[in-house]
């Protein structure tokens, strides 16, 4: 079995040691080491990455209490250099740690018990065994958790027997039954964790709450730790800068400043309904004028979709005729037709659109489609005067 040695001390980065064997599986190769660093996937904390004598470690796994190193090649020699990437590893020592303090502020200030732990790349989460925790609640367990960063509490880890196990307040009780390994922060807490952890509380540096959400009956926590709610915090500042300068204004006043600019966009959209309106209204007029009898059909350069919708209902409450919309801009086609029980428009897209690369379908009445370019959607534009041609005749 190799000697763990994360568990004397998290800050063991670099060291020699023998391959103790080697694997070779399906996907990839495995060593174990005689003594290592690296920590393994396990009680919510991601593993440890490195190199193995300047060979990336791709993955770090504990099984049957081996700790396997998989790597993107076996190492020639049998005496290795191992290397620990810290960044990550304290990273995970941060997040870890914070997460402890966290538990257990959510356990003094409001009987909140952890149920779950999970330490992603971009956050990481606690459920508590709460139903509901309010903003007023999220920002005393932010404070009071902040607070005990300040007092710099130590943070230590020890093995145990199981009859002195019986002697601690634990927060839960441990899964096994011998081998059992405490992080205790001193003045706070005693937790049975195999993971790594800082030395004292001050090093998590700060905890920032992200959100909180509703989760099978609990409540999840989103937090950072460390560098970590650091790097929230500048790219905070710089996307409130962004804002300050794009506004012209202060930072207090940015949402003063916004909700009058929304308010303002809001009466400038009534605006442009209204005058899309009547500009249908004129529209209508002249392709009524100057229909045949049989199909109104006409190409527009930069109309929305949207604007082809609102149109052929505009038609279509004006004529019986089929109608038939084009936009260049977005290579949209539409076709509108009440006056026909035999030519469905839904129908005929089903059955023709995809043979010139577009997408789309609708009801029996009115119909649009997308196509990947232009010369699809005039293509299929012209397929469908055609058609609707030889229907018109058809019926006669």
């Amino acid at each position: 079995m190799s000697i763990k040695l994360y568990y004397n001390s998290a800050y063991v980065t670099e060291w020699q040691t023998d391959i103790h064997q080697t694997l070779e599986r399906e996907d990839g190769y495995y060593v174990i080491l005689k003594e290592t660093a690296f920590y393994p996937h396990g009680g919510g904390q991601p593993c440890d990455v490195g190199y193995i004598n300047g060979i990336p470690v791709l993955d770090v796994i504990n099984e049957e209490d081996e700790v396997l190193h998989k790597l993107e090649r076996l190492p020639d020699e049998s005496k290795v250099t191992c290397q620990i990437d810290w960044n990550r590893r304290f990273d995970h020592m941060q997040q870890h740690s914070g997460q402890h303090l966290l538990s257990a502020v959510c356990r003094d200030l409001y009987q909140a018990m952890t149920v779950s732990f999970h330490l992603g790349n971009d956050y990481a989460t606690i459920d508590v065994e709460l139903p509901e925790l309010t903003l007023n609640q999220l920002s005393a367990i932010e404070n009071e958790v902040n607070r005990q960063i300040y007092l710099n509490n130590s943070i230590v880890s020890y093995f145990v027997t199981q009859e002195e196990v019986a002697q601690l307040q634990l927060v839960k009780q441990p899964k096994v039954t011998d081998h059992i390994r405490i992080v205790e922060i001193k003045g706070v807490e005693h937790n049975a964790c195999g993971g790594t952890h800082v030395s004292s509380t001050g090093e998590i540096g700060m905890i920032k709450l992200l959100k909180a959400e509703k989760q099978k009956g609990n409540t999840r926590i989103f937090f950072l730790c460390g560098y970590r709610a650091l790097k929230e915090f500048n790219e905070s500042q710089r996307i409130l800068g962004a804002l300050s300068s794009k506004f012209n204004t202060g930072k207090d006043e940015i949402i003063d400043r916004i909700e009058k600019w929304e308010n303002e966009q809001k009466q400038l959209q009534a605006e442009l309904a209204a005058l899309k309106e009547k500009n249908n209204a004129y529209t209508a007029l002249e392709l009524l004028s100057s229909s045949d009898g049989k199909l109104i059909a006409t190409i527009f350069e930069d109309k929305t979709l949207k604007d082809l919708q609102s149109l052929a209902v505009k038609l279509a409450s004006e004529s019986n005729l089929p109608i038939l919309l084009a936009s260049v801009a977005e290579n949209k086609v539409i076709l509108a037709n009440i006056s026909s029980s035999t030519f469905t428009c839904g129908a005929f897209f089903k059955e023709y659109v995809g043979k010139y690369n577009g997408k789309g379908g609708g009801s029996d009445i009115i119909a649009q489609a997308g196509f990947q370019t232009w010369a699809e959607a005039f293509a299929f534009y012209e397929f469908t005067i055609r058609q609707v041609n030889e229907n018109v005749r058809a019926e006669i």
